[in-house]
């Protein structure tokens, strides 16, 4: 088949990745000279498990079977099975991480909980104080500046992919699409990836996709001197992740609150360690639009403390900030909105912050319905 994917971050490309492995030609069309939206402005977490139980945690533990056979084809993604720890500072945020360990589908979650002596001993660069740690052994980590650049080499090697950066899709015809530079690519199947774009064509196709979008605000530092085993994450974390949900929570939301930066902001502590040992923290969640255009400083200062706090030292300094913008189904159940919008397109968006994790089993999933 001829397959036209619209949309060259993560979710468009990992599309791709599915047709051309299963011996399909792909041209991939991106408006932007290169990916610039959420699939390079995040962690790079394949974050397993703070996933909901059924679907969502089937798809964040099949996305991370996918994303360790790919690391071993294309290097240059930076796939590494780092593991997590959910570090936790105060009694409320130990029982919450209790429960979690004493339900039945942890060990499919990889879960475990550790002590302040065994935390150390996992990851040595953590020298704060906590009471103990969460460990998940099944979460991992890539590069997302680099890993679609790296894809992309990758699939053009096949001889049955092209990628077309700098040009927009106006029309959807019936047998392919028309870009804005007046060009017309035929095609058997167009997938529509495009992210948090979704006026113009894609409205005029789908309509208004039960989609909402969603801003945050990240920073990374220079290189820290000691090495990250794991990627780190705060008790403020367990507040938004579904699988963390429950009696231990509730006593936690009420015993509890949050500093009011992070309660106006939303935030959680979210720290990954790249190859080049600068550390990417976060972030911020902003529901209601129109979003502010600003970078606001107090987040930034909160997360830093949160961090210092954990590694025991003063971060390096912070190279660069951030804000992004997602794109997340209305229906928290809903791992991603994937429609059948024409004979020969489907829409697929929406993933919310588990785009990177969950993107090579949406897209097998696709390739499958899509009778590819």
């Amino acid at each position: 088949m001829r397959v036209i994917v619209v949309g060259g971050g993560v979710l468009g490309t990992m599309h791709a990745w599915q047709a051309v492995s299963r011996g399909h030609d792909v041209v991939q069309i991106e408006r932007e000279q290169q990916a610039r939206g959420a699939s390079v402005r995040n962690f790079g977490l394949v974050w397993v498990g703070g996933r909901a139980p059924g679907e969502e945690l089937a798809t964040a533990r099949r996305a991370r079977e996918l994303w360790e056979e790919i690391g071993r084809q294309v290097p240059g993604v930076g796939f590494r099975a780092n593991g997590s720890l959910t570090l936790v500072r105060t009694p409320l945020e130990l029982a919450v991480a209790s429960d979690v360990v004493a339900r039945p589908d942890s060990a499919d979650r990889g879960l475990t909980l550790l002590a302040p002596n065994e935390v150390r001993s996992l990851n040595p660069a953590l020298r704060g104080d906590f009471l103990g740690g969460l460990h998940c052994s099944m979460d991992a980590a890539v590069e997302p500046r680099v890993a679609q650049p790296a894809l992309r080499q990758h699939l053009l090697a096949s001889g049955r992919y092209t990628w077309l950066p700098g040009r927009e899709v106006r029309a959807l015809l019936p047998h392919g699409v028309r870009d804005d530079h007046g060009d017309v690519f035929e095609a058997d199947l167009v997938l529509l990836c495009t992210g948090a774009a979704l006026g113009g064509l894609v409205r005029e196709i789908a309509g208004e996709a039960p989609v909402r979008r969603v801003r945050l605000q990240m920073m990374q530092t220079d290189p820290l001197e000691s090495v990250l085993t794991t990627s780190v994450a705060d008790g403020d974390s367990f507040r938004y992740y579904p699988a963390y949900r429950g009696p231990a929570l509730d006593a936690l939301g009420a015993g509890q609150p949050q500093p009011s930066v992070a309660a106006e902001h939303k935030m959680q502590l979210l720290l990954v360690q790249r190859l080049d040992g600068s550390l990417t923290i976060g972030d911020t969640h902003e529901y209601a639009e129109p979003f502010t255009f600003d970078v606001d400083s107090a987040p930034y200062e909160h997360l830093a403390s949160v961090a210092e706090s954990l590694l025991g030292r003063s971060l390096p300094p912070v190279r660069r900030r951030w804000a992004g913008v997602y794109a997340q189904h209305t229906d928290p159940a809903a791992v991603v909105h994937r429609a059948r919008v024409s004979d020969n397109a489907w829409l697929v968006t929406g993933p919310g912050g588990r785009g990177m994790t969950c993107s090579p089993a949406i897209a097998e999933r696709t390739a499958v319905e899509a009778g590819l």
